[in-house]
């Protein structure tokens, strides 16, 4: 039944796919553009976009004589957008029927003598529309840095806790619509070491189309340009963080692009000791729920690390309607370590000392992400075609030695212990895509296509028992193990965009087929899990005038258990503390539904509902006989979330833009552990304020304040305690624009400290992390090569001009 049902629908996609080749005409323009000379201006932009939106459809740029050809363009009505830096802007309505010969455009000079020209920085703007929020920040200040402060200032989007939250969860990231297949970490380390120079905008799509996988709940879709200057450009930059210790990274930036070729490459060393503290507190308690022992952890985690980021980009241009890319992210740890400290004291309910524990471990290991996509884009006589494939290797090997002393009543030592452990992960992860996009009429347009992921993890831990009086090992074989696990997801979507003066509609329809296995060698766990699902979208916007909108917006989406959750292996911390996997995770499916409306392009006000089906949460599970407290993912039964958002984003006066959103939400929850019931609901709020500020006269300097209020709330049965997140930053440039300067500040008030607890049934504890979040970090990057790449081709051939005439004379 599953395959016939994937059959059909992959038939109706391959219909579609030969349909859409066989009609619709295709034309070009031609044309030259001069200057008010009379002579010919080289390289400069020209491109073609959407009458209705503004949207790019294509490009190109002049040759050395001033000559521009655009081919295989649809029929319909466009803008010609004509550019060049040290000139006005061209700007003309056309209406493509037929092939064209353009009037010879002439763009006049600006105000400032060519010479003397340098990039103009435009003001960030904002555009809300029905599924999404666009943050256009190309050509303005925010590009000189790196694309970590550029999402530091997007409205809505924040950084937490070394990741990236928006609506107070984490968004899959995409960058120009590929998904980076990084951890939180190992994200927010490449965002910071890539310059932002090429980014065009960042979308915040609440609500993903069916194009973007199931998965992807929030998308945040790093947009670059399609830099049509050729030319060289380069960057090399440092940092020096100061936390409760040092650390630092270095790296280099290099853009390369001619009538061919683009290529773009980042690379960067970071060099880190992070410290982080915290306090556990466990009840332990009776047959009656009394407290029978209290045990207070002092835990001091040091982690040093060191790591190398390439990421690049390489587009060859085989002809006007094909592009061969190959890009890749590129992460390798030789060298990580962890030391970790517990001192544990035990008291009864009287506050009586009991005993006491301290345990030491050190962890040392090494690991690599490495990650291609090769793609392959068609422009078709009427649409685009898009072929996809992705490859990831990903390795993580360490080990862990944990020794611990044990402390009668009389604080008298008594006994201790050792334990070392070996663990191992290799994953594997293949992807491959066909997207056909398809352009129905000017307002219109069809997306579909067909993707196949594989997954691939082997795994293995090993524990073995110390004799502290020989050193002689023993293999622990309960807590020895090995786990392979695959996955593979088949995939088919359609998805219907309308964009009209009034209207704005998009309806989406994803099939995906599930299949899971996962086996465990030692404990003879097999695991398997096959399930097709479907998974509708669909977006509303009905513009009431210029200044007022109304949407609504629904999507059903999913998210997998993580296949280190399902791993069965026990990781003990110490001897009282262990890490548990759950093989008996099942998908979590959420249906989100929105309601919003927009007032003077600045002012939006949503009312949301969202329902997750088997929520999973990591929780702390303490058992009250033997005293072991394990951190065990489980799906809950019944999660809801429900409230009202309101945002508003605007200049306050020209070097002064605002962003404020507010939440009044409430989760509830509700499971059922086999040991009774529990529901819990907490109302909360969230309120953020971020500002952007730019001060000179040649607006060189640039200041971002932000402040992020996060209230009481629950999460995984847990009730987390406020907290206030802040930063401030600074950029300037200097060198002639071709240095900047940056200061950044966290934690301005020292209010990140993250506490939570948890009081149901026979479970009573709370801990707090006091992560090394409170920093200075202090910046330079330098811009070299041709920093004026916009502007140096034609100077360049201005002089080569007065030359050869002067030699003539």
């Amino acid at each position: 039944m599953i395959l016939k049902v994937i059959n059909k629908f992959v038939f109706a996609i391959s219909c579609v796919l030969l349909s859409a080749s066989v009609f619709g005409q295709q034309f070009s323009i031609t044309g030259k553009i001069y200057d008010q000379a009379n002579q010919p201006i080289a390289y400069a932009n020209i491109v073609l976009l959407k009458t209705q939106d503004s949207t790019f459809v294509t490009g190109t740029t002049s040759n050395d004589f001033g000559e521009y050809t655009t081919n295989e363009i649809a029929s319909g009505s466009y803008i010609l957008k004509a550019s060049f830096i040290g000139f006005e802007d061209f700007l003309q309505q056309v209406s493509l029927e037929n092939d064209i010969e353009f009037e010879t455009i002439v763009l006049k000079e600006a105000v400032e003598s060519l010479s003397e020209v340098e990039i103009i920085y435009k003001k960030p703007t904002l555009k809300k529309e029905a599924d999404r929020l666009v943050f256009n920040v190309e050509n303005t200040a925010l590009i000189e840095g790196t694309i970590l402060q550029v999402i530091k200032s997007t409205p809505g989007v924040f950084i937490l806790d070394s990741g990236i939250i928006i609506k107070g969860s984490e968004p899959t990231v995409y960058i120009n619509n590929r998904k980076v297949q990084l951890t939180s970490d190992e994200l927010v380390q490449l965002l910071e070491s890539s310059s932002a120079n090429n980014i065009k905008s960042i979308e915040v799509i609440t609500n993903p189309p069916a194009r973007y996988d199931a998965e992807s709940g929030v998308v945040l879709n790093i947009i670059m340009s399609k830099n049509l200057i050729t030319g060289y450009r380069g960057s090399v930059f440092t940092n020096y963080t100061q936390g409760v210790f040092p650390r630092y990274n270095t790296g280099t930036s290099h853009f390369f692009k001619n009538k061919k070729v683009s290529f773009n490459l980042n690379y960067s060393y970071t060099n880190d000791k992070i410290n982080r503290n915290g306090v556990n507190v466990i009840n332990y308690l009776d047959n009656n729920d009394a407290i029978e022992e209290i045990w207070k952890s002092d835990i001091n985690r040091n982690i040093w690390s060191e790591t190398h980021n390439l990421n690049f980009n390489f587009d060859y241009f085989i002809n006007d309607k094909n592009t061969l890319s190959l890009s890749s992210s590129m992460l390798y740890l030789p060298y990580f370590k962890n030391r970790d400290s517990n001192n544990t004291i035990i008291i009864d309910d009287n506050s009586g000392f009991l005993s006491r524990f301290k345990a030491n471990g050190l962890s040392r290991g090494n690991k690599y992400n490495i990650g291609f996509d090769l793609d392959f884009v068609h422009q078709l006589k009427k649409g685009q075609l898009l072929l996809n494939t992705h490859y990831t290797t990903y390795n993580y090997e360490t080990t862990q030695n944990v020794f611990s002393d044990f402390f009668d009543q009389n604080n008298a030592f008594e006994s201790a212990s050792a334990f070392n452990t070996n663990a191992n992960q290799d994953t594997k992860i293949f992807t491959s895509k066909i997207d056909y996009s398809l352009p129905i009429n000017d307002t219109s347009n069809l997306e579909t296509g067909v993707k196949y992921s594989n997954i691939k993890t082997n795994s293995d831990i090993a524990q073995f028992d110390v004799d502290i009086n020989t050193g002689n090992e023993q293999i622990n074989l309960q807590n020895t193990d090995a786990f392979n696990y695959e996955e593979k997801v088949f995939a088919a979507y359609s998805n219907y965009g309308l964009g009209t003066d009034k209207w704005s509609l998009s309806l989406g329809l994803r099939l995906e087929q599930t299949n899971i296995k996962g086996i465990s060698g030692t404990n003879n766990i097999i695991n398997t899990q096959n399930y097709l699902e479907w998974f509708p979208n669909a977006s509303l916007q009905y513009n009431i005038s210029d200044r007022f909108n109304v949407y609504t917006n629904y999507k059903r989406s999913i998210a997998r258990p993580d296949y280190t959750y399902l791993n069965p292996f026990q990781f003990f911390l110490n001897e009282f503390a262990v890490v548990v996997g759950n093989p008996n995770l099942t998908p979590v499916f959420k249906d989100r539904f929105v309601i919003g409306s927009t007032l003077f392009k600045f002012f939006t006000i949503e009312a949301y509902y969202q329902n997750f089906d088997g929520n999973i949460s990591e929780f702390p599970i303490q058992n009250n006989d033997t005293n072991i407290i394990s951190y065990t993912p489980v799906n809950l039964d019944k999660t809801i979330d429900f409230g009202f958002d309101f945002e508003v984003y605007f200049n306050v006066t020209k070097d002064w833009s605002l962003y404020f959103g507010n939440s009044f939400y409430n989760i509830e929850e509700e499971t059922n552990f086999g040991e009774g019931f529990i529901k819990q609901s907490q109302w909360s709020n969230y309120s953020a304020l971020q500002n952007n500020f730019t001060f000179l006269k040649d607006k060189s300097l640039n200041v971002n304040l932000t402040v992020y209020w996060a209230g009481k709330n629950l999460q995984g049965l847990a009730i987390s305690e406020d907290r206030l997140v802040s930063y401030l930053s600074l950029s300037k440039t200097i060198l002639e624009k071709k240095g900047v300067i940056s200061l950044l500040v966290s934690d301005l008030f020292n209010t990140q400290e993250f506490r939570a607890s948890n009081r149901y049934l026979n479970q009573f504890n709370t801990r707090t992390i006091d992560a090394d979040n409170r920093y200075i970090k202090l910046g330079f990057r330098y811009k070299f090569g041709n920093t004026k790449l916009k502007t140096n081709e034609h100077i360049k051939e201005q002089e080569e001009l007065k030359r050869l005439r002067e030699k003539d004379n």
